[in-house]
This record gives C-alpha cells, sequence and structure tokens, in this order.
C-alpha cells in the first residue's frame, strides 16, 4: 500500500527479491526481547555482585541492549556484553539449563523469559509493514525474512505470517549453517542464495544499525533503513541509501495511490456473468482453507458433505480441478469425486476422468533423495512429542502444531541439518510446518498453466476461475492475469493479484452454488 507520503518506489524491473529483518521492521517483538534480557542479565549481574563484592551496575536499555544485543544472534549478545563489562564465563553446552553460568545457560534462560512473555502477550505486527509484504507478494517479487532469533518460526506463525515469505533464515539456520551475525553480511547473503537471485537486485530492509551494515556490506541493491524512533541519520550514516520512518512510505512500482478494495465475488456475480458470457468456465480450486477450514493436523480437514454435493452438481456442467500442496492420492481421498481433475504436490501430478495422469518427469528424479530425508527426518524427531512427519510423493511436510513451543527450535534444526545435507530438496514453509521439497522452480500458477494446456482449455473461449486462500495461491491468481479471474478466500484483506474475495469455505459454497446456472446454460444435467 502506498501512502501520500512515499519517500521511495521500489522498481519491479530493476528487483527480483525484498529481504525483511524481523524485529522492528516486521514484528514489535524487539521491546519483548529487550524486556527479557534485562530482567536475565540483572539476576545474573546482582549474584555476580554480591559474590565479588562490588556495586550492581543493573543492565542498561537505552545503551547496553543498542550497544551489545540488537540485531545479534543470542550467544554473540551474551559474549558481547559480558565482555563489555570483563566477565569471563565458560561456553557451556547448548543444553545447559536455563540460568546455569555458562554462556549457553544465560543465553537460554533469556529464551525462557522471552517466550513465558510472548505466550502471555503474543508478538505485535505492523500493519502496514504487513500490507506492503503483500503488496510485495502482488507484484511478483520474492521474499524473505531474516532474524538472529531462534524463536523466528513461533513468531510468525504466532502473528500468522509464516506463508508470507519464500524463504527463512533464522537464528536456527545461523547455528546449523554457520553462519556470521551482523554486520556481517552473511544472513543476508544466505537469503539471497536461497532465493536464488543476485544481491544487487534485491532491497534489504532493516532498523538495526548492524543490519543496515550488514546490507551495505554485502552489495545489495538497496538498504532501506526503519527508523521507528525517527532517527534516520544514524541509519544513513551506517549504510542505509533510504531512510523511511514506516513502510507506508514505500511503494512498488505500478501501484496507484488509492488501490482499488477487493470486491466480493457474491456482489460482484453479475459482473463475472457478464465476463463469463460466450465462454465456457473452468473452475480450479484450493482445498485447504478454501472447501474446508484451516485445523490442526491435516488428517482432520474433512470437506463437508455439502459442500462436496455442491463440487459434484457443478463438475455436471463444467470442467472443475482441484490445485493443492497435498499429496495427488490424499487429495483424492479427502474429496472422494470422480468427475474432477485434481493436481497434487502443486501439479506435479496430474489425474482426472476416464484415467488421465499427467505426472512431471523432473520431480520423479528427486524421489530417492525424498525418501533419504524422510528417513532422516523421523529418526531425528519422530520421537517428539506433536511432531508430524507427513510424506508426500514429492514433498515432506514437518507439522509442529502440536508441538511445545521449548521443542520448536530443536524441530526446526533437525529440518535445516537434513536440508543441508541434501542441496537438491529446499525448505519451504506454511501454517505451522516446514516443508521439504525438490529445489526446482515450480509453483500453483505453473501447475494451473499446465493443466490447461493438458485439458485443452487454455483457448479464448474458455473462462479460467480459480479460488484460493493462501499466499501460494498468487501464483495463480499472476497465471490468470488478463485470461481469467482470480478470487481470494481470506479472513483479513490485504493486497493480493486476485480480481475478488470470498471471506470463508461457507461463502465458497455460496458462489459454487450460484454458478451452477451459470455454467449450466442449456446442458442437461448427466446422472
Amino acid at each position: 500500500m502506498v501512502s501520500k507520503k512515499t519517500v521511495y518506489t521500489i522498481s519491479k524491473t530493476a528487483f527480483d527479491a525484498v529481504i525483511f529483518d524481523l524485529d522492528g521492521v516486521v514484528t514489535d517483538t524487539a521491546t519483548v526481547h529487550a524486556a527479557a534480557w534485562k530482567m536475565m542479565f540483572d539476576e545474573f549481574l546482582s549474584q555476580y555482585a554480591d559474590r565479588h563484592k562490588k556495586p550492581f551496575q543493573p543492565f542498561a536499555l537505552d545503551t547496553d541492549y543498542l550497544l551489545y544485543i540488537d540485531g545479534k544472534p543470542r550467544f554473540d549478545g551474551v559474549r558481547d556484553f559480558l565482555q563489555s563489562r570483563g566477565i569471563e564465563l565458560p561456553e557451556g553446552h547448548s543444553d545447559d539449563l536455563p540460568g546455569i553460568e555458562t554462556i549457553q545457560g544465560l543465553g537460554n534462560l533469556k529464551n525462557a523469559y522471552f517466550l513465558k512473555r510472548l505466550d502471555e502477550h503474543g508478538p505485535a505486527v505492523y500493519d502496514t509493514t504487513r500490507n506492503f509484504i503483500h503488496s510485495v507478494k502482488k507484484h511478483g517479487l520474492k521474499t524473505a525474512i531474516i532474524s538472529s532469533s531462534k524463536n523466528c518460526a513461533m513468531i510468525l506463525d504466532s502473528a500468522k505470517l509464516s506463508d508470507l515469505f519464500d524463504v527463512r533464515v533464522d537464528g536456527v539456520d545461523s547455528e546449523v549453517l554457520g553462519i556470521t551475525g551482523k554486520p556481517a553480511p552473511d544472513i543476508f547473503l544466505e537469503a539471497a542464495r536461497q532465493l536464488k537471485v543476485n544481491p544487487g537486485r534485491a532491497v534489504v530492509i532493516e532498523d538495526a544499525i548492524s543490519g543496515v551494515q550488514a546490507g551495505c556490506a554485502g552489495r545489495f541493491g538497496i538498504v532501506i533503513g526503519v527508523a521507528r524512533t525517527g532517527d534516520k541519520v544514524s541509519l544513513l550514516k551506517n549504510g542505509a541509501d533510504v531512510a523511511v520512518e514506516d513502510l507506508s512510505e514505500v511503494g512498488i512500482t505500478g501501484e496507484t495511490e488509492a488501490p482499488k478494495v477487493l470486491p466480493s465475488a457474491l456482489d460482484s456475480f453479475e459482473e463475472i456473468a457478464h465476463e463469463a458470457r460466450g465462454k465456457r468456465i473452468a473452475l480450479f480450486l484450493d482445498y485447504d482453507g478454501t472447501l474446508t477450514p484451516i485445523v490442526e493436523t491435516p488428517d482432520k480437514a474433512v470437506m463437508p458433505e455439502d459442500m462436496r454435493e455442491t463440487v459434484i452438481r457443478l463438475s455436471r456442467y463444467c470442467t472443475v480441478g482441484i490445485i493443492s500442496g497435498r499429496d495427488l492420492e490424499d487429495v483424492k481421498d479427502k474429496v472422494g469425486i470422480d468427475s474432477i481433475f485434481y493436481a497434487g504436490s502443486h501439479g506435479f501430478d496430474i489425474s482426472g476422468p476416464e484415467g488421465l495422469e499427467v505426472r512431471n518427469e523432473i520431480g520423479t528424479e528427486y524421489l530417492p533423495v525424498l525418501d533419504l530425508a524422510e528417513k532422516e527426518l523421523c529418526a531425528a524427531i519422530g520421537h517428539v512429542n506433536g511432531v508430524l512427519v507427513e510424506r508426500k510423493r514429492f514433498a515432506i511436510a514437518v507439522h509442529y502444531r502440536l508441538v511445545d513451543l521449548e521443542n520448536v527450535e530443536m524441530v526446526e534444526a533437525a529440518v535445516d541439518k537434513v536440508v543441508a545435507a541434501h542441496p537438491e530438496l529446499r525448505k519451504a514453509y506454511g501454517k505451522k510446518i516446514f516443508e521439504l521439497q525438490p529445489d526446482i522452480d515450480w509453483h500453483k500458477g505453473k501447475a494451473l498453466l499446465t493443466l490447461l494446456r493438458t485439458l485443452n482449455l487454455d483457448g479464448k473461449e474458455v473462462l479460467p476461475v480459480y479460488l484460493g486462500d493462501d499466499v501460494t495461491d498468487e501464483d495463480a491468481f499472476r497465471a490468470l492475469q488478463g485470461r481469467g479471474i482470480g478470487i481470494v478466500v481470506w479472513d483479513k484483506p490485504y493486497e493480493t493479484a486476485a480480481l475478488y474475495s470470498l471471506k470463508n469455505p461457507g461463502e465458497v459454497k455460496e458462489f459454487l452454488l450460484k454458478l451452477i446456472p451459470l455454467c449450466k446454460g442449456g446442458r442437461r444435467e448427466q446422472s
């Protein structure tokens, strides 16, 4: 979203990706982190002062936090602050109990305090940043999130932001991959590597001095500093090319000053009917969140019987297909309708009536490494209470919705180690899911276009319509621009490439029912 005080506009022809820092740019967890750091250090410093007969000098948020902690990996922060006070402690071990007087023990205590506070209050999200990220994705730019925090996954999940980013490099990744912390540029360079973009064609958005220094050192195309407190000068002096107080001041080429409010597909049905006049409708649907509500575990995502009956009726008059990240056999079993087409694993597997079967041969090359990765994951985290390792044909989904908060970091570390050992795979994200996928350029937009070609539905006499609820569906919405209709299913508006919106699966069913007479025309229903 662009405000009237736009300071800088990102050209979508000059850049391929935007890399966001987490704390201070996307979420306001910096204050929670700072409070946890102060609680931990004041407790330690008080005890240390008593033992050594020295005056107690508390941890200062306005100086110590900014100088030694902000933007750095957790244990680096512990080391640097203690060094500033002339205190030496042993390194310790990663499993040191919180409070043990080692670098690791103090870091673990800080994390325990942070998790407790975050669980009690939740993370605050900058809505203008959320809108900006959707706008970035709407215009086809890739996105990455970086953070020195090992709690990045949990924070994004709590804020319902997990699926907004194509790549995530956090404190867990840094430890597994040996990434040097800021002001070194390594974490940003790793994000660019995973995005497969040249750093010179990527934008870095940071709020910390160490972060803008890192972006500058990595020679990224543009470094935007976010000065929440209004101190733009410090960010500019340390490497920021542009400084703003909020991301509402940054726009994307092609945006308008007043973005059009996305109309309801129900309220605008006559407009859709006019667009469909003289054409055959080809309808494609996402499954989870579109035909069913989002649930705790994938096995509980059962399509209501009235929704199934609606889809069956509709399939008698027009082509209906489902494109899902689920395995082909899984989504076919969940839907249970023989008269429609299915694209499982985001389109690697396609099947339909009368024995139609199309398999992406590129994906089959990855089956052996997926088999091996599945075994390694099960051995590493199969014992963790609440974790579910779901093997799909062309992917492995690690569900951690039911995992205790303190164990999420361990689960992610195990996933990172497996990905690092198998460069043929990449790590993707969903709603409380880590997913291992073949590291190739494939998404729902390409799956949709493949289906249209396979079914001979790519002519001008056909109007493709796609319904989806996830950020991964944006690729499909973009694929239909100028040739079809994209309808997003959401509970909260954001920037999207779709043309219309629906609020929930209930409204999806209502829309599908309205489509039946439109598709039916003069055709006689088949039994």
